[in-house]
């Protein structure tokens, strides 16, 4: 069996920092969201992980740096105590649990001090009472409390707790159950797969969206991530990738007459 994870250097520690995942959901927010910390905290790439649970993709690398970008790496510094992982292809359909097992065997034997994962929700799917805020959040049932770690501002921020805007079958809607969440790809896998006697405190951020142009959203969602784990940026660097068209390239206006 291939190592989960394939360090490139050892001048950045995992131990006691946090550490955020964004699962490939809805409209990719996430994804989009971790794009934004990695450029605005000026974090490089430290490791690739073992891509055999993922849809095969490859690619150049941010402002031609070396090398080939891969489906799944992390970022860091020396001088941050954040490391994000970004995932740019989706899970195969045959591997799901082999890939959230092995996430969860990393995070556990890397030593990180806490870890947020990031979601994407279905905005066709919220309900009247979730109409106030696009933004959730949810704890799974067998992390620590929150309190006096990286991630207590979520006890204090007006962040509400994430209910399913879906009727569910008795069984899901009990209190041990994650809910159910519409467009969350994995999210739900994940978090319901912390095992028993977990130490790292664990939440997640879910932000309903619908598919689009979503740099906005993925401005605020990022902002929200920022408070939650202790920053308070003014001013956002977006990668120079996203001026190359981000979203396809403009339609040539001939033909709107």
């Amino acid at each position: 069996m291939y190592p989960f994870i394939y360090p490139l250097t050892d001048q950045v520690k995992l131990s006691r920092k946090t550490l955020i995942v964004p699962v490939v959901s809805t409209a990719n927010v996430p994804q989009l969201a971790a794009d934004l910390l990695i450029a605005s905290f000026s974090l490089r790439r430290v490791a690739v992980f073992n891509p055999e649970f993922l849809v095969p993709v490859v690619g150049a690398r941010e402002d031609g740096e070396e090398g080939l970008t891969t489906p799944l790496e992390l970022y860091g510094s020396p001088e941050s105590d954040l490391l994000i992982i970004q995932q740019r292809s989706p899970v195969l359909k045959s591997r799901k649990q082999d890939f959230v097992d092995g996430l969860i065997d990393f995070i556990r034997t890397a030593g990180v001090g806490s870890v947020l994962f990031l979601s994407g929700v279905d905005l066709s799917n919220r309900s009247d009472s979730q109409m106030f805020t696009p933004t959730y959040q949810l704890q799974p049932r067998n992390s620590p409390s929150l309190s006096a770690t990286p991630l207590g501002a979520m006890t204090s921020l007006p962040i509400p707790t994430y209910t399913s805007p879906v009727l569910q079958s008795p069984r899901e809607s009990t209190a041990e159950e994650v809910p159910f969440i519409p467009g969350g790809g994995l999210t739900r896998r994940i978090l319901g797969s912390i095992p028993e006697g977990w130490s790292i405190p664990t939440a997640a951020l879910l932000q309903y969206v619908l598919e689009g142009d979503n740099r906005a959203d993925a401005r605020f969602f990022a902002a929200v991530v920022a408070k939650v784990v202790g920053y308070d940026l003014s001013e956002w660097r977006q990668p120079t990738s996203w001026k190359a068209g981000l979203f396809g390239a403009p339609h040539d206006q001939t033909l709107y007459g």
